[in-house]
């Protein structure tokens, strides 16, 4: 696939999305992702929509759960499977559209030009992202609670968007399998000891990805994953 922008695509970061039940903006989200990286790889998650179909459809290299495991799950299947193609970063991105293709290729740079191994997304370092106040206080407390078990200082901790270098991703060794994910990603990163950064992202919150799970409630849910894992 020629990129439609005209920018070259890049090779070597590849994305990984997990998905689940996410039929109706998958295509798009894919086409989006592929004019500027030449491999997607989605990971159906056990879906009953046709996702795995309208993903491969557009473009992705689609691995499939037989029945639903969860993100974190989904995530470490990718991950091993990109690492082990030979991907130099990893580039976790989520299927609902909340994630901006730009955000991912400037972090890219960003890994590259300053040589970490990784590189978080933060919605909370620019004024781009428009979550409501209460939301924003119940993921102020997720930060505080995985910098707290994890010995880093994210202003962001359950942002999907992030690059990680293969020799980071590596050390990636999933379990959980709900939100509390989220963090157990940035714990397994901050034992590598690797350089870190943070990079300002748009979460574009629209009223499919709001029913789709970023919700008030699912703020809260975060919480209690990360309180009773």
């Amino acid at each position: 696939m020629a990129a439609m922008t005209g920018l070259p695509l890049i090779d070597d970061a590849w994305l990984v999305v997990p998905l689940f039940n996410e039929a109706e903006v998958i295509g798009d989200v894919v086409r989006g992702a592929r004019e500027r990286f030449r491999h997607v790889v989605c990971v159906d998650d056990g879906s009953t929509d046709g996702s795995a179909a309208a993903a491969q459809a557009a473009g992705a290299r689609v691995l499939r759960h037989p029945v639903n495991l969860g993100q974190g799950a989904a995530l470490q299947t990718g991950i091993e499977y990109v690492v082990g193609a030979g991907a130099r970063y990893v580039v976790t991105f989520d299927a609902d559209g909340q994630h901006q293709v730009t955000d991912a290729v400037a972090m890219v740079e960003l890994a590259r030009a300053e040589d970490v191994a990784i590189v978080f997304g933060s919605r909370f370092l620019d004024d781009r992202t428009r979550a409501g106040l209460l939301k924003r206080v119940v993921l102020k407390l997720a930060v505080w609670f995985t910098n707290q078990s994890t010995g880093l200082r994210l202003t962001d901790a359950h942002n999907g968007l992030r690059v990680i270098r293969s020799d980071a991703a590596r050390g990636v060794h999933l379990t959980q399998d709900r939100m509390a994910h989220a963090s157990e990603i940035v714990l397994h990163l901050q034992r590598t000891h690797l350089p870190w950064r943070e990079h300002p992202v748009h979460v574009l919150y629209t009223d499919y990805s709001r029913g789709k799970g970023q919700s008030l409630l699912n703020s809260v849910n975060i919480l209690v994953d990360l309180v009773f894992r």
